[in-house]
Formats: structure tokens, sequence, C-alpha cells
């Protein structure tokens, strides 16, 4: 079955790039220590990859502005670092300095940098891409989600439960060079790996809009 953004909150979009373009761009991140790494649009090779006219063209037709590269994380999920991630939805943004801004909070601290919820609409102006550099299945922890699920808006965690017995759930199982493209609401999850393969992802977040009254991306390449 083929997914659709609009729909489902998600797609897979088959041999993004190719497996030399996956070969650069594991030897450009190189090994993780730990879960994996973040701030990596300062990066100068992952930046110009979030700008490559490729990408920009699979991520601008679910964007009501140009997309805005704004943040990127590389996962590695291996038997040595493994971990499970419960149902949610992606809902911070993160922020250079906290100002107080109708709409927006709670703020929050993590790992030094200042992160804040904004308006729900706001999250519906995203789109996140997940370009796997390995095979992912159900064996090494492939990312599951609700289908529709992105439709509801934000979600409690009783509301998260209530939606959560009405869908069911897909797994996202792709080849190396595949990419998933998914809204931050649509409801997530992840299983912890029991295979000794590694399941590599490179995040990147791109919003459709401009921030209001002077808040500004942490990092926005």
């Amino acid at each position: 079955m083929q997914h659709s953004i609009d729909q489902h909150g998600f797609t897979i979009t088959k041999d993004v790039v190719d497996s030399n373009a996956v070969a650069d761009l594991l030897q450009t991140l190189g090994p993780v220590s730990g879960a994996g790494r973040r701030a990596l649009l300062s990066h100068p090779q992952i930046s110009a990859f979030a700008h490559s006219s490729t990408i920009l063209a699979l991520v601008r037709p679910y964007l009501p502005e140009p997309p805005i590269p704004v943040r990127a994380i590389y996962f590695d999920k291996t038997p040595e670092t493994n971990w499970g991630v419960t149902w949610h939805q992606d809902l911070t943004l993160a922020l250079k300095e906290p100002i107080e801004t109708p709409g927006f909070g709670p703020w929050s601290i993590k790992d030094g940098i200042p992160h804040v919820q904004p308006p729900a609409f706001l999250l519906t102006q995203m789109l996140t891409l997940r370009l796997h550099l390995d095979e992912a299945d159900e064996s090494n922890g492939a990312l599951k989600v609700l289908p529709g699920s992105h439709q509801s808006g934000r979600l409690s965690s009783a509301e998260i439960q209530d939606v959560r017995t009405k869908l069911i759930e897909t797994l996202c199982s792709a080849r190396a060079g595949d990419a998933l493209l998914m809204r931050p609401l649509l409801l997530h999850s992840s299983s912890r790996s029991i295979s000794d393969k590694h399941r590599r992802i490179l995040h990147i977040e791109y919003a459709g809009f401009h921030l209001p009254n002077g808040l500004s991306w942490h990092q926005a390449a």
C-alpha cells in the first residue's frame, strides 16, 4: 500500500540516494559513541545534503513555504547501544534562547539547549526526513507508526492510549537509501533491536515557516 502524507502522515520513498551516497554519508558521519549525535547542521557535508536539490524537491511539496532545515540528528541502534521508544509525537523545537511568546510553551532545557512546544498548527507545517543508511526491519528496531494519527493534533498520554486502540500500527521497513517522510504529530515508536545489524538513520527536520517574535532556531542550515 502506498501511504500519503496528507491521509496517513507519512510516506516511504525508495532509492532517494544510491549506495555510493550512503557510503559517503557513513564516512562523513563516522562512528557514534552512544545512541547518536545531534546538532549536525553545522557539519558542512550534512548541511549540503540537507540543502541538496534532490532532498529539497522531495520535501517541498508538503510544506507551505520553501523548506528550512532546522535540526539534524544521527542515530545508530546496535546490540551495544540499544533502545526502545514508546508511542509519542515530536512536539518540541530547539531554539537559541527562550523568549516568552503567546502559544509557545512549556519551555525546557535539554543538553543545554532551550526547547519549546509551539502551537500545534506550526507542527503541521513541518516535515521530518529519515534517511536510512542501513536496511531497517522488525529485527533491528525499524520505526512503527499509527497511520492517520497526525490528524488528531497534539495528544495527551490518555489520548495516545485511546488512539492506539483505534488505529493499526504499520512497520516502516526500508532499505539503505530509502527515505521515510513524516509529520511530527504522527504517533510513532520503535522496539529494541534483536539483531546484530546496525540501524543507522540520518534524521532531518524541515520547517515551512519563519518563527515569530524574534525567536530563532538553535541551528538552521
